[in-house]
């Protein structure tokens, strides 16, 4: 590519529209805990990762080999974490802290016939027992188009604080 120019994906109005918002929504239901309707964001099928950081400050690229601070393969593992929470089963989760979530410079990557990569950067507000926590990071999705809405099928989470003072959990990102 030469310098001054840019590669842009042309993509409908309307269409990208309905991407930020259902992104700003998955976002709102993390902040007014309604756990269910934000499960629903999320297909059977889904990948959930947050890789970590390794010696070299590169993130980790194997969920399988290498150390990652979440991994859910499929979206069991969400319905378990949130089934904890709610039952408090959850000694990271009591009480539930409450978040603040924001998000900025959303991107649609590229349109694979129904199925768009979207990148967008986000800041995390976290309040539990009198302190505030901040976390912040670049997020990757593959959103599906199904029954008239969206459906992540894959979510990559990149972490950039250099140092968290807690357990990491999904309501922080």
């Amino acid at each position: 590519m030469n310098a001054g120019t840019t590669n842009t994906l042309s993509i409908e109005p309307t269409t990208r529209q309905d991407i930020v918002d259902f992104l700003h929504r998955e976002a709102r239901l993390l902040d007014d805990r309604e756990w269910d309707e934000w499960l629903a964001c999320y297909a059977p099928e889904v990948r959930y990762w947050m890789p970590s950081w390794d010696d070299d400050d590169q993130p980790t690229e194997d969920p399988q080999s290498e150390i990652s601070l979440i991994y859910y393969p499929t979206r069991d593992g969400l319905e378990d974490r949130i089934f904890r929470i709610k039952t408090e089963r959850s000694g990271a989760t009591s009480p539930e802290p409450r978040t603040c979530h924001m998000l900025s410079g959303i991107e649609i990557l590229n349109d694979e016939g129904g199925a768009f990569k979207v990148r967008y950067n986000w800041h995390t507000l976290a309040y539990r027992f009198k302190a505030i926590n901040q976390f912040f990071g670049t997020t990757w999705v593959t959103l599906a188009h199904r029954n008239g809405s969206f459906a992540i099928t894959d979510k990559k989470i990149l972490l950039k604080n250099d140092y968290i003072h807690q357990v990491i959990d999904i309501y922080h990102v």
